[in-house]
């Protein structure tokens, strides 16, 4: 049975991959996840999951290393974690009745065999207009602190979701057909006890 290396901490992904029932173990990598000036928010996220993937890599050549990142991009603009509760509320308060994109980057990274795989998956999300003491009570929970965005669609940020178009899952942080796809073209299948074997 062949286990993965998750390179990152998310409680998303971990939990996916645990529903899944995916042998992995988990890794975090250290990365500087600020922007380069003029980057595109997809290849912002390209090279993220890349650099995390093959900062891992390095300590497990021999295993499929599974890096991810996600961001929120309106405009062009990247919306990534709040620096601070003020942060988050101008976040929110641009995000309020408007469309955005989700944008989630998956790179498979193999060190020994020389295999790297990527894939980006985009989801278009249409939030309702947030009043003033909306934006104020769900920062204040705490949840916007360390998303993507300032929000949380699994959780108290799903009521300002007015519609979605594309993978429901990718807006929590990983995108499950994108992971079957990578997957597959990696040697890496599910039998039906949803175990990942090689």
């Amino acid at each position: 049975m062949t286990r993965i290396v998750l390179a990152s901490s998310s409680p998303r992904r971990i939990g996916f991959l645990k529903l899944l029932g995916v042998p992995f173990r988990k890794a975090h990598p250290k990365v500087d996840e600020r922007p380069l000036e003029g980057e595109s928010p997809r290849a912002y996220v390209l090279r993220l999951a890349r650099a995390k993937a093959s900062a891992v890599s390095s300590r497990f050549p021999n295993d499929w290393v599974l890096g991810a990142d996600t961001t929120v991009a309106m405009d062009g603009v990247v919306f990534g974690k709040p620096e601070n509760p003020r942060d988050a509320r101008r976040i929110l308060r641009a995000l309020s009745g408007r469309w955005h994109e989700v944008l989630t980057a998956l790179a498979f990274v193999h060190r020994a065999q020389n295999h790297t795989l990527v894939a980006v998956s985009k989801t278009r999300v249409k939030f309702r207009d947030l009043s003033p003491s909306e934006i104020r009570w769900y920062v204040e929970t705490s949840e916007a602190s360390d998303k993507a965005g300032s929000y949380a669609s699994q959780g108290k940020g799903g009521l300002f979701i007015e519609r979605l178009s594309g993978s429901p899952s990718n807006v929590i942080g990983f995108p499950l057909e994108t992971f079957a796809l990578l997957a597959k073209r990696a040697g890496l299948s599910f039998d039906r006890a949803l175990k990942l074997r090689r």
